[in-house]
C-alpha cells in the first residue's frame, strides 16, 4: 500500500510538472506569436505606404504624360504651319537668292536665329521677358510661336 501511495504521488507530481511545462511552452509560443503579429502589422503598414506612394507616382506620371501630349500636339501644329509657309507654289529660293542676295541672306539669318532659340527653349532654357510679353504678330518668334511665346494667341 505504501508503494501504491508513493507511485500515486510520483504520478501526481509528474502530472503537475508536465502541466507546468505545458503552460510554460504555451507562454513562450504566445510570446513568439505576438512578436510575429507585430512584425506582420509593421509589414502591412509598410506595404500600404508603398502602395500609396505608387498611386501618387502613377498620378504624377499620368499628369506629365498629358502635358507631354499637349506639347507634342502644339509642336505638330507649328510644324504644319511651317510646312505651309515653305511649300507655297512657284517659290524658287535659289532664283530669288541670285536676284536679291542681301535680303535673302538677312531673312535666312533671322530664321536661323529664331530656329536656334526654339531649340534652346525646347531644351529647357528659360523664357525672356520679351518672349513672355509678346502678344502681337510682329513681336513673336514665327518659327515656334506656341513654344517661344506662350502669351501669343494667333487669330484664325
Amino acid at each position: 500500500m505504501f508503494g501504491f501511495r508513493l507511485m500515486f504521488m510520483a504520478l501526481l507530481i509528474s502530472a503537475i510538472a508536465g502541466a507546468g511545462m505545458y503552460v510554460m511552452k504555451l507562454r513562450s509560443d504566445n510570446a513568439i506569436l505576438k512578436a510575429n503579429q507585430i512584425q506582420l502589422e509593421q509589414s502591412i503598414n509598410t506595404q500600404q505606404e508603398l502602395l500609396d506612394q505608387q498611386k501618387k507616382d502613377f498620378e504624377e506620371i499620368l499628369q506629365s504624360n498629358r502635358k507631354l501630349n499637349n506639347l507634342i500636339n502644339v509642336l505638330q501644329k507649328d510644324l504644319k504651319d511651317l510646312d505651309k509657309r515653305f511649300n507655297k507654289k512657284k517659290r524658287d529660293v535659289g532664283k530669288l537668292a541670285l536676284e536679291k542676295p542681301v535680303p535673302v541672306e538677312r531673312i535666312i539669318n533671322k530664321g536661323a536665329k529664331n530656329a536656334m532659340r526654339c531649340v534652346e527653349l525646347a531644351s529647357g532654357a528659360p523664357h525672356t521677358e520679351k518672349e513672355l510679353k509678346a502678344t502681337k504678330r510682329s513681336e513673336i518668334n514665327p518659327e515656334c510661336p506656341s513654344l517661344a511665346n506662350p502669351s501669343y494667341v494667333p487669330y484664325e
